[in-house]
């Protein structure tokens, strides 16, 4: 799919003393270390049905903390964060004075390798973004299965286990209570997941959202597609031989 859209990004400044207890007590993830020190967190926000609504970074730079978040959510999210404000001392509002950039190779100073995999390089804030260095985002999101809002990710309908989150460090089961969390603790402990991403082949390019059929069954559907494979969404107990899509051939690749 385009990357014009799902790599669009909005960064938020949060201020005020209990803008990390805010936080925490919200996300998914542990937050609580960037209190202390510079780094950087992808976490994820839920509805308290325990559904996705949207995936942030939270970044302490050593001189201000951030949200960096698609810019397709940032509205929604910086809303539904206001909801939960009550007395607490915390502001939140867009920085269109910083921005993102991202790159492979050496980390330069000041930049944050990003926590979800290894092969996802660094970002970097500042005041203006800095150049493209030409990376397909889009075909390294299907290399090493990292879902996107408004692509893999839905608000209000999916679940973060099933889109790897646990694998790609973007929830602690440690770290106490924060919104959806008893759903997503009980989807960890008391159930095995039948649905979740996966990576497949695809013999050829097929629209957004195809659905994937075998043995006149739905299996799933195909989202972000690169180089004759995609990440895919599917029901696990469903995968065989033989699975097309719009009249493409398709072929379980993986979960991890």
């Amino acid at each position: 799919m385009p990357s014009d859209q799902t790599d669009l990004r909005s960064v938020a400044v949060v201020t005020g003393a209990d803008a990390i207890g805010f936080l925490q007590g919200l996300v998914t993830n542990n937050v609580q270390p960037l209190a202390d020190a510079a780094g950087i967190v992808w976490t994820a926000f839920l509805s308290p049905q325990g559904k996705y609504l949207a995936d942030f970074f939270v970044v302490n730079t050593g001189a201000a903390l951030l949200l960096d978040m698609p810019a397709l959510a940032a509205e929604d999210v910086l809303k539904r964060l206001s909801m939960y404000r009550l007395r607490a001392d915390v502001q939140i509002a867009i920085a269109n004075d910083r921005h993102v950039t991202r790159g492979l190779g050496p980390t330069p100073s000041g930049a944050f390798a990003d926590p979800r995999h290894t092969g996802l390089g660094w970002r970097l804030y500042g005041p203006t973004a800095g150049p493209d260095d030409g990376t397909d985002w889009n075909a390294l999101r299907v290399q090493h299965l990292i879902p996107a809002y408004g692509a893999e990710l839905t608000p209000n309908d999916s679940y973060i286990l099933e889109c790897g989150f646990e694998r790609l460090h973007g929830v602690d089961f440690r770290k106490g209570c924060y919104v959806g969390q008893e759903v997503t603790a009980r989807m960890k402990h008391k159930t095995e997941l039948r649905k979740g991403i996966a990576r497949v082949s695809v013999s050829a390019p097929v629209a957004l959202g195809a659905e994937i059929m075998a043995d006149g069954k739905p299996v799933g559907q195909i989202f972000t597609q690169a180089g004759g494979e995609a990440i895919a969404y599917l029901r696990f107990d469903r995968i065989a031989d033989g699975m097309t899509a719009e009249g493409a051939a398709v072929g379980y690749l993986g979960a991890d």
